[in-house]
């Protein structure tokens, strides 16, 4: 019984042949499973990459870390060396050791800031993938949608002429 109204269905879709009723729905069914695909694939992308930025973030504060610790030391090293040699907080030496600190300041800015639009620059790829997987879904269905309108057109024409 129920064949026989799956039959009836896929014949009306087909314009009177089951055949062609089934082929039309079977080119539907795949138009939306690739978009699924294609659109999931996106999200997983762009999934991906925020993983990457996150990782990346991770791993500059690591390297920014690593860098104060060892500028820490020679710093501290500096000093020590300054006082047993018997120089003052004052004068060129302290002007030196200012000015230094500024560059160092200005050099760690620069490469926070490099570390900040790498993880920026991996988040846009991923909204990006993400669009890319949308366009190319909607893409797809409207490309199924046109291929089972040609054919339902056709099977129709087919047994009215």
């Amino acid at each position: 019984m129920s064949f026989a109204i799956v039959a009836g269905a896929l014949a009306t879709i087909g314009g009177g042949s089951a055949a062609v009723g089934g082929a039309l729905v079977a080119v539907g069914a795949s138009s939306a499973l690739s978009a699924y695909g294609a659109i999931e694939g996106g999200k997983a992308q762009q999934e991906a990459l925020e993983r990457q930025a996150e990782e990346e973030k991770i791993a500059a504060e690591g390297r920014e870390l690593q860098r104060k610790q060892q500028l820490n030391k020679v710093l501290a090293a500096n000093a020590v060396s300054a006082s047993m040699s018997g120089q003052t907080g004052e004068g060129t030496p302290a002007s030196i050791a200012l000015e230094s600190a500024k560059q160092i300041g200005t050099s760690e800015s620069m490469i926070n800031l490099t570390d900040k639009l790498k993880g920026a620059q991996i988040l846009r790829q991923g909204a990006n993938a993400r669009a890319m997987g949308n366009i190319q879904g909607a893409s797809t269905l409207l490309s199924g949608a046109s291929k089972v309108a040609m054919g339902y057109s056709l099977a129709n024409n087919k047994t009215q002429g």
